[in-house]
């Protein structure tokens, strides 16, 4: 990309001497690419429809701040927010275009171009974040970042948090599949989703999350699925009066760099850019646990009751029902066995 070539600087800093400021010590060749930056520093630009106060978006303002100070202000990593460049789908037309350098975005929502992304999302797969993170950081990922890698996408090694999934009510608590036999359900549009509550008997509707509080208030659906983070910031425990914990479906975002402008970096750049934002991804990740692990309380405090329930009554379930087996020829014989490796026996 232009912007970067021309703001950037080149490799041949390396041949600049220093030897007369520096008493005649000809140490140049020993200097990082950006030592010498000129005027205008290498700008990247990130962008996430997520709101600024998100943790992602905090944590990427902390990488943007710790590759300044690392560079000494040659790299200016810009963090823009709250869908300022538009949506999921013009992010990701931007990104793919070389028009941006980051973007955030689920394995749900990416699966549409590279279909094996929402593998992370299989329901009732991971039982911890430990196996979460094992599968992730892993083989697994491995997989699924040098499949992203085809469609000019470059996925960051660490995959950031957006915790487990929960199902609210305002009818009844959910307990065994059984109570989902005809239980109207917001969820996220994804046909993996779709086909995981319509197997377990639920009748599913995919609505977006800006239209989700309307359509649990006049009854359009009596439920909804989602992190309590989500719960909690859209405000659904006014509408919502049940809360069943049954860590459904894991999801997390994948980190993207351009592949039209993260190759034109000079080497070194890019290790400083990918180490601090694979490092701010592991505080984000705990963040989120820590966070989605205090709001129980805060929504029972609102009025919410919980229930636990026994997953692998819902996991026997969509066994029992083929669900497994139809997916894993979605996804191949070869990520399947590496998403066993880390779930156990699924189909």
């Amino acid at each position: 990309m232009s912007r970067i070539l021309t703001e950037g600087v080149s490799r041949r800093s390396f041949l600049i001497s220093a030897g007369a400021a520096a008493g005649g010590v000809a140490a140049a060749s020993l200097l990082p690419s950006w030592a010498f930056a000129a005027s205008k520093p290498i700008v990247l630009r990130y962008t996430s429809s997520l709101p600024d106060t998100h943790p992602l978006n905090q944590q990427m303002k902390a990488a943007s701040a710790a590759i300044g100070t690392e560079t000494n202000g040659a790299v200016d990593l810009q963090v823009y927010a709250n869908a300022s460049m538009g949506g999921d789908t013009d992010m990701l037309s931007q990104v793919r275009a070389g028009a941006v350098d980051f973007i955030p975005l689920p394995g749900a929502i990416l699966s549409t171009l590279v279909p094996v992304m929402s593998i992370e999302s299989m329901p009732f797969a991971f039982k911890d974040y430990d196996s979460v993170w094992a599968a992730l950081d892993g083989k697994l990922g491995d997989h699924v970042r040098a499949q992203t890698a085809k469609t000019g996408l470059i996925a960051m090694d660490k995959v950031w948090n957006n915790g487990f999934r929960q199902i609210t009510s305002s009818t009844r608590p959910i307990n065994t599949p059984q109570d989902l036999a005809g239980f109207k359900l917001r969820v996220l549009v994804s046909p993996l989703w779709t086909s995981m509550f319509s197997a377990l008997g639920a009748a599913p509707t995919g609505i977006s999350i800006n239209e989700t509080y309307s359509a649990l208030q006049t009854k359009v659906v009596d439920g909804q699925e989602n992190p309590l983070v989500v719960v909690e910031s859209a405000r659904f425990y006014e509408v919502q009066k049940f809360c069943s914990m049954t860590d459904h479906i894991w999801g997390g975002f994948w980190m993207l760099a351009s592949g039209k402008t993260w190759p034109k970096l000079p080497a070194d750049v890019q290790e400083i850019v990918a180490r601090q934002i694979n490092a701010a991804a592991l505080v984000q990740r705990q963040q989120v646990i820590d966070l989605n692990a205090s709001l129980e309380p805060a929504l029972t405090a609102k009025g919410v009751t919980f229930n636990k329930v026994d997953r692998s009554l819902f996991r026997t379930d969509l066994q029992n029902k083929g669900f497994y087996t139809q997916w894993k020829k979605k996804y191949g014989d070869e990520a399947w066995a590496l998403l066993e490796q880390y779930a156990g026996q699924l189909s």
